[in-house]
């Protein structure tokens, strides 16, 4: 699996509040012909597409890209939770690495209800059985939602293991709005202070504030992945390249280490990372710019250390010092990330592509990162599954 893997087409609608947003359909038709169209190529050069939602009917997949065309290519419609969306970009690229094909379509969507994240199905088995066992047992809280538990237990934990304050993760907050301001795309770009979010609803005494939570989201974002070959044949964009990318799922610790960090994916992203960075030969250090799944601020700080952009226990030092930032050593989140620009589940994976790709292009406008030429995305899903990916500047 050799073959280099550009991304030559990129295409995002804005991110908007569940009830608001045109059809699950619609926007995915919308951000697939809209990185057909920054491609500069058509439905019919497309040889696969994957698609990827979470809450949804079998095949919605279809239903999305029968509306840009129908020439009887393999759709795959992909669900990893919130990891949905680079897992479906991680299949792309092993089908034209692989050599397979040449040219592939990904599209992620979601269209969402009001309120906290919940199961569908209550006559089966939950994929969350040992997940809510450890947490009771580690956490309890059962008044609250489940995924506030998770991700605060989590926040909690560090908080205990390593003195870090509440204030920490409102600089968390505050930070992605700042970024959010620049993005045209994202749903809440209004400015907030790390005050404004230790004051807002306290949904977690002492642990979380309903600010430190990223919203139920709806929208879509596309990618269109290209091999080296096709783009020289085609004359396709081909400045961002997939350099390397690892997708890992939970292993033992999840559930036998007793630390809630781990039960949500601390290890799996450290893991993933750690073969990203063997692939492509270079380090944390060599970072310009970072999309992290910042569902919680408590996860984005944490993310910090299983990502090595600082050591283990060295978040707050690394918040305070304005590391994460413009300025730093390395910029998280330009876009404002899962807390400002919002969540649709299946789509998050790909928003976080565009942005990165957008980055690299020097496209991104008033939060362009300077001379950006290395970007890593990180996209988890609980359940569990976490996909790593490193884009290079060609």
């Amino acid at each position: 699996m050799n073959q280099r893997v550009y991304v030559s087409g990129v295409g995002m609608i804005p991110f908007v509040k569940p009830g608001t947003s045109a059809s699950y359909d619609q926007m995915g038709m919308t951000a697939g012909r809209l990185a057909l169209a920054d491609a500069g190529i058509s439905y019919d050069d497309i040889e696969q597409a994957y698609v990827g939602y979470v809450y949804g009917d079998s095949t919605a997949g279809q239903k999305a890209l029968y509306q840009i065309g129908m020439s009887g290519i393999p759709i795959v419609n992909v669900n990893n939770n919130c990891s949905t969306g680079s897992s479906a970009l991680f299949l792309a690229r092993q089908a034209i690495a692989s050599g397979a094909v040449d040219c592939v379509l990904v599209l992620g969507f979601e269209q969402m209800s009001p309120g906290a994240l919940g199961s569908v199905f209550q006559d089966r088995p939950s994929p969350f059985d040992a997940f809510d066992a450890v947490t009771d047992q580690l956490v309890g809280m059962p008044q609250i939602p489940l995924a506030l538990r998770y991700f605060g237990g989590a926040g909690l934990a560090h908080m205990q293991k390593y003195g870090t304050p509440l204030a920490s993760f409102a600089k968390i907050r505050a930070k992605a709005s700042r970024h959010a301001v620049n993005n045209p795309l994202a749903l809440f770009r209004q400015e907030v202070t790390p005050e404004d979010v230790l004051n807002s609803t306290m949904i977690w005494p002492g642990v979380m504030t309903k600010l430190m939570a990223c919203p139920p989201t709806c929208g879509a974002a596309a990618a269109v992945l290209v091999s080296e070959k096709f783009a020289k044949a085609r004359g396709l964009n081909t400045q961002v390249y997939i350099a390397a990318q690892a997708m890992t799922t939970d292993t033992p610790s999840t559930f036998n280490s007793g630390d809630m960090m781990r039960v949500v994916g601390y290890d799996m992203s450290q893991s993933a990372a750690a073969k990203v960075y063997a692939q492509a030969g270079i380090g944390p250090e060599d970072l310009d710019v970072v999309e992290l799944h910042d569902c919680f601020a408590h996860n984005e700080l944490i993310t910090y250390e299983a990502l090595g952009l600082c050591p283990e226990g060295g978040a707050e030092k690394f918040i305070d010092d304005g590391d994460n930032t413009y300025g730093g050593k390395v910029v998280t989140n330009p876009s404002g990330g899962l807390l400002s620009k919002g969540h649709p589940l299946g789509a998050t994976g790909l928003a976080q592509c565009f942005e990165l790709t957008q980055q690299l292009r020097g496209n991104a406008g008033a939060r362009q990162v300077a001379n950006a030429q290395t970007a890593l995305q990180h996209n988890l899903g609980l359940g569990g599954a976490c996909v790593v990916t490193m884009y290079r500047q060609s």
